[in-house]
């Protein structure tokens, strides 16, 4: 079975059981929460033995944490806990239905985390060092690298490791907040290593200075293939010999956008993994996001295997005519 290895950071979510402000709120959920953990479900969920490595507090939100992934068939030995640095944490609070140009804001608790002490030293863990080395596919994020110092350091050993005929993938996933006071140049120079790089558009205009397709390619010659995710729009792979392939994204009623970004990485690299082209990986991509949209939380799951396959292999007429509610997938007549 092909592996996949994710790294990054994994948090405890805390948000309120109704859509209230949070002064209001007299109820939490907890879940979980992670960019790299959540690919890391979503390839799992797409077939493949997958693993998350990364580091949490001897507390009760890491425990569960690793119950959790667990759960979802997700490998954890590589992931370490720390006896003394607590698990990262953030608090979602959702949009209020009084304020319809308000959308859900996040508050964030990750400063001297337990994940915020990885490094270097992290591969030198017997049972990270035997994933990586059996893995097929690294899936690395801009988040990691913003972290600490440390974790930085981390990024850049693991995209100058040789690569052994694995693949690297590079999710930007843009957060202002943790790049506020660093050189984002270094996110372009990270990327810029990486077999595979994922974006947004409205990313790429903060991090890269534009959004360019050409503009965006000549920042980033090095990967092999450059996938834009232009929202509701249409995903684009870019490749380093110059093909593109560009397959327009399904008709979604939007329940909660929140992780599809991770469902798309998901999806798209599942297929590339499976040796797909680039138009089948980007369809992939847009189903797993889709289901993600149509529910609460990070991740939707997937039709059955049936379901999903009728849906992959539709003719460019009927994928134009599906539509997604409610996790269903329905193809209007006439397609």
């Amino acid at each position: 079975m092909l592996s996949a290895v994710c790294v990054g950071e994994t948090m405890a979510m805390l948000t309120p059981v109704q859509a209230v402000p949070l002064h209001q709120a007299t109820e939490l959920h907890c879940g979980i929460g992670g960019a790299e953990s959540n690919v890391a479900i979503g390839l799992a969920a797409m077939g493949l033995d997958s693993h998350w490595v990364g580091r949490v507090g001897r507390d009760g939100f890491g425990t569960r944490i690793l119950n959790e992934l667990s759960s979802h068939g997700v490998g954890v030995t590589g992931v370490e806990v720390d006896p003394a640095l607590p698990t990262g944490l953030y608090v979602k609070v959702p949009a209020q239905s009084s304020d319809p140009d308000g959308g859900s804001s996040v508050l964030y608790y990750r400063q001297g985390s337990a994940a915020s002490a990885m490094g270097p030293g992290t591969l030198a863990n017997p049972a990270v060092a035997e994933l990586l080395e059996q893995a097929s596919l690294i899936h690395l994020s801009g988040i990691t690298a913003a972290l600490s110092p440390g974790c930085r350091d981390l990024t850049e050993a693991i995209l100058a490791a040789p690569r052994h005929g694995r693949l690297i993938s590079f999710d930007v996933n843009w957060r202002p907040a943790l790049w506020a006071n660093q050189d984002r140049s270094l996110l372009r120079q990270l990327a810029n290593r990486a077999d595979v790089v994922l974006v947004g558009k409205d990313e790429a205009e903060h991090a890269f200075g534009t959004t360019d397709e050409t503009e965006l390619r000549r920042l980033l010659p090095d990967p092999a293939v450059l996938v834009i995710k232009n929202e509701a729009i249409s995903a684009i792979a870019l490749a380093r010999d110059g093909g593109r392939a560009e397959v327009p994204a399904l008709s979604v009623d939007v329940l909660e956008p929140v992780g599809a970004g991770d469902s798309f990485a998901a999806g798209y690299l599942s297929g590339m993994l499976f040796g797909l082209d680039q138009k089948a990986s980007l369809r992939r991509g847009h189903v797993a996001a889709a289901c993600t949209l149509t529910v609460h939380g990070d991740r939707g799951p997937l039709p059955e295997a049936r379901e999903l396959s009728a849906i992959l292999d539709a003719s460019d007429a009927q994928w134009g005519a599906t539509h997604v509610t409610g996790g269903q997938f329905n193809t209007r007549t006439g397609a």
